[in-house]
């Protein structure tokens, strides 16, 4: 057995001294690039087993050198802390193991530059296919993976080189508003606009959602106004602050439309801090769905996005392997 130097870290050069090959093939064998090299199994077997040996970190890849391919899959979703996120995680795991796939799972917060950091971790690992939900910026990501010669696939939030599967964002917003607007109506006997609360601005699914509110609105003759749009993020925090200024009529807010479960969680705060809870709490409707909502309050709408839909979606793609770049939109529910 080769030992290695106790007095500093093994590096690359270190093993290519110990194996007599050149720096830059100990870099192609750990890599999993070893056949592009035309370097022999025999060799990449040697230099993988002395890299090992001397507890040098080596690409995961090298230790399948015989194998065609990884079978592994990895996923990026920018928060755990919904039923919406955890359900696609859940059921993706799922899906990839159905097909004899091991999944890898990470949480990017939000992060633009965690997200590629995670994506290129995944690449080292020489994933299959990279599914990038709710990424803020996919294209980079898809750019990145095309480098490296892995396919990627949008789930949530869409990107433009690459598939994407998405909810119908328009549509079920407009449904809601609807049925928002209708409560409402009843409620207070009179036609009344709503709030728009939660998102971000640069989100296409936000743009979407205040597309088919603004619509809803419309077609009732009715007007949106500016001072009644609240989109400075999603989160129980950014919510209750973008709110803080917000003077409703005197008779009280007449409905709202809610972005998103997190983002209720800030607007029920809000209200209840006005006094506006029980059968004083206004109507209101939730694009995002949870069983515990109920409990909140009446007259509370939700929209359920069709979790399983949108991944036999997905891995219709991966079964097939068509990479066109193509938009499919999965129809969600208007739940009571």
């Amino acid at each position: 057995m080769i030992r290695a130097r106790k007095t500093k870290k093994i590096t690359i050069y270190d093993l290519a001294e110990m194996t007599g090959v050149s720096a830059s093939a100990v870099s192609a064998i750990l890599n999993g690039n070893w056949k592009k090299r035309r370097i022999s199994a025999k060799l990449a077997e040697k230099v993988t087993q002395v890299a090992q040996e001397q507890g040098y970190a080596v690409n995961r890849q090298a230790s399948l050198l015989r194998k065609e391919k990884s079978r592994v899959i990895g996923m990026i979703v920018p928060k755990y802390d919904n039923r919406y996120f955890g359900s696609i995680v859940e059921k993706f795991e799922e899906m990839a193991r159905e097909r004899g796939l091991f999944p890898i799972i990470t949480c990017t917060r939000r992060d633009p530059e965690l997200e590629l950091e995670a994506v290129r971790t995944m690449l080292s690992w020489q994933v299959e296919w990279v599914i990038a939900t709710g990424a803020t910026r996919p294209d980079e990501i898809s750019e990145l993976c095309s480098q490296a010669g892995v396919p990627t696939l949008n789930l949530d939030l869409p990107g433009t080189l690459a598939p994407s599967v998405i909810s119908d964002n328009y549509a079920g917003a407009k449904a809601l508003t609807e049925r928002v607007l209708l409560t409402a109506e009843k409620r207070f006997g009179k036609k009344v606009s709503l709030t728009f609360v939660g998102g971000r601005r640069n989100d296409h699914n936000t743009r979407e959602r205040l597309r088919g509110f603004r619509d809803a609105h419309q077609q009732r003759g009715l007007p949106v106004l500016a001072k009644n749009i609240f989109i400075e993020g999603y989160s129980s925090k950014h919510v209750q602050a973008a709110l803080v200024g917000f003077t409703p009529p005197e008779d009280g807010v007449y409905g709202l439309f809610v972005n998103s479960t997190i983002s209720l969680e800030g607007v029920v705060q809000w209200l209840a801090a006005r006094g506006e809870t029980g059968v004083q709490q206004p109507p209101m409707g939730c694009f995002d769905w949870d069983p515990f909502v109920p409990l909140l309050g009446h007259d509370i709408d939700m929209v359920r996005q069709d979790v399983p839909a949108m991944l036999e979606a997905v891995f219709s793609v991966i079964d097939s392997g068509d990479t066109k770049i193509q938009c499919i939109e999965i129809p969600p529910t208007l739940v009571p």
